[in-house]
């Protein structure tokens, strides 16, 4: 009876033993799962926060760019008043010049003859003194008209400079270019076609041949190129090769300006 009461000890020792050592184990299975759970929670935590920092500073440069928008509305309304003014003045001055220029070509034949009696030593009806007088009045007047040709002169190339610099003030703050802030919608897909309508149009700044990039779910998934603008709408020819192999665009995709190609 002893013998059996220990024999049956050593078996339920060497059971629990066995059962130690499988707990031990399952415990250091279970430890390592739940370090690598807690790794993988800490790396999608550190993903989302930095979508969040991408996807706030995307709607803050946005809501910028839709803030300096009508600012810049208003400079290039005020470039294209000044163009307008500079181009009425340099128009006026024109006509001056022209007046000047008929006035000397006038003074200059009246003084020709004066100038050729003077060395023949004709008698004109007049006294040689009036001639004389008339000659170098007729001279200073042609100085005169030579000195305000050259003063309209100056202020043409001045006016022409100006014009200039205005247009390309113009075009450098027109709303379309370089806009990044600049993003619409995809109204319809014609894939027969490969093209699309937006409903951005020449009104918020759209732009032939400019680039716009597609999204979806804030992924990027394509390009488009735009090849006609309307006021309130623009149709676009997809970039095939932007495009990954099975993904299509769709209507509801949103655009963002890339950039003009041309």
């Amino acid at each position: 009876m002893p013998k059996k009461l220990i024999t049956t000890s050593v078996l339920l020792l060497a059971l629990a033993a066995i059962f130690g050592i499988l707990n031990a184990h399952k415990t250091a299975d279970l430890r390592s799962a739940a370090a690598r759970s807690e790794t993988a929670r800490q790396q999608a935590e550190r993903l989302r926060s930095a979508k969040e920092k991408e996807l706030k500073a995307t709607g803050t440069s946005v809501t910028v760019a839709h803030t300096k928008s009508p600012e810049t509305e208003t400079k290039v309304a005020g470039a294209e008043a000044e163009l307008v003014k500079s181009q009425t003045e340099k128009s006026d001055l024109q006509a001056k010049l022209k007046a000047s220029e008929a006035q000397i070509a006038d003074l200059q034949k009246r003084i020709e003859p004066a100038a050729s009696n003077a060395v023949s030593g004709a008698q004109p009806a007049a006294a040689p003194t009036d001639v004389q007088t008339q000659l170098r009045e007729t001279r200073l007047e042609l100085d005169s008209a030579e000195r305000e040709k050259a003063l309209l002169s100056d202020k043409i190339r001045t006016a022409q400079e100006r014009s200039t610099q205005l247009e390309q003030e113009k075009k450098r703050r027109a709303p379309g270019s370089g806009n990044p802030g600049l993003r619409g919608t995809i109204l319809a897909v014609n894939q027969a076609y490969n093209f699309v309508v937006l409903n951005l149009g020449g009104r918020q700044g759209v732009e032939a041949n400019s680039e716009m990039l597609v999204l979806r779910g804030g992924a990027l998934i394509g390009k488009i190129r735009v090849s006609s603008v309307e006021p309130s709408t623009a149709i676009a020819d997809i970039i095939s090769t932007s495009l990954a192999r099975g993904v299509q665009v769709q209507p509801g995709d949103i655009v963002i300006y890339a950039g003009s190609s041309s």
